[in-house]
């Protein structure tokens, strides 16, 4: 299974494009941003759909991973999505209001076993059926769709009301073994720190990534990901430790779940400096 990216590596920073904005495509991929999705989905109005869908045929689609947002299931335009979905120069299917494992199904059926579905979850019953979502034949990721899970339980966009949503997905990710899940989106355009606190609250809870409406969003989102100077010694610290059993490093005993966090820590920096 892929991780949804040209190279293998995990994507931590896709960006949504319009569909309808192909001008757009190559300014996004040059954000520093390691996927961009192509939007057909909430922006594009009703009446630019097929337009939109039609014209990706001959959109020039940049040199990074390529995901297709397509309209949900039960949506007039679900199919006409998933048969050009088939067809186009994507890496990955995005589909919105994930639900239900037959929808899964569906989109598989019609794109092929070789492109990997992400399953956007957005509604209470998504959250409540996220575990079984994440054992779906083809479901690479999990993401969160925050805003529209907001709007569907009529709670707060804040991180108390949503506690409990996301790390049901980030478990139910961890349950299905598939790539820890993507966070859903920092409304706030302008302001950078709000978008890295966001993504390193998000890192903390476990997600491993972060959708990005901007292109500004992208660099404080990975360095919200990004580990700390102050993590990466402490990691390099215990790791050089290795498995001692039980040890005390700095008045904190280091046992083999220890090591595997610094471990991980050390994997994501390593990471982080491929990305860049």
């Amino acid at each position: 299974m892929t991780q949804i990216s040209r190279d293998g590596r995990l994507a931590i920073a896709p960006i949504f494009v319009p569909a309808t904005r192909p001008d757009r495509f190559a300014k996004a991929a040059q954000s520093g941003a390691d996927a961009i999705i192509v939007d057909l989905e909430d922006a594009v109005a009703a009446a630019d759909k097929d337009a939109a869908r039609d014209a990706l045929a001959q959109a020039d689609l940049p040199p990074v991973a390529r995901i297709l947002r397509i309209n949900a299931a039960g949506t007039s335009w679900h199919e006409k999505d998933l048969a050009a979905a088939a067809q186009l120069a994507f890496d990955a299917v995005m589909l919105p209001k994930s639900e239900m494992e037959g929808d899964i199904a569906f989109v598989r059926a019609a794109i092929g076993p070789g492109k990997p579905i992400i399953a956007l979850v957005e509604t209470a019953l998504g959250v409540a059926q996220a575990a079984t979502l994440a054992r779906c034949e083809g479901v690479e990721r999990l993401a969160f769709g925050s805003v529209d899970f907001c709007a569907d339980l009529g709670c707060a966009n804040e991180w108390d009301a949503l506690l409990h949503a996301r790390s049901t997905i980030v478990l139910a990710s961890r349950l299905g073994g598939i790539a820890a899940p993507i966070d859903g989106v920092t409304l706030e355009l302008k302001d950078d720190a709000k978008a890295r606190d966001d993504a390193r609250r998000a890192s903390a809870l476990g997600f491993s990534g972060k959708l990005c409406i901007h292109p500004r969003q992208v660099g404080p989102v990975l360095e919200g990901f990004a580990p700390t100077a102050e993590e990466i010694d402490w990691a390099q610290r215990v790791a050089s430790v290795g498995d001692q059993g039980a040890v005390s490093i700095d008045g904190l005993m280091v046992d083999p779940p220890v090591l595997r966090r610094a471990e991980q820590i050390l994997a994501r920096a390593r990471a982080m400096i491929k990305n860049s």
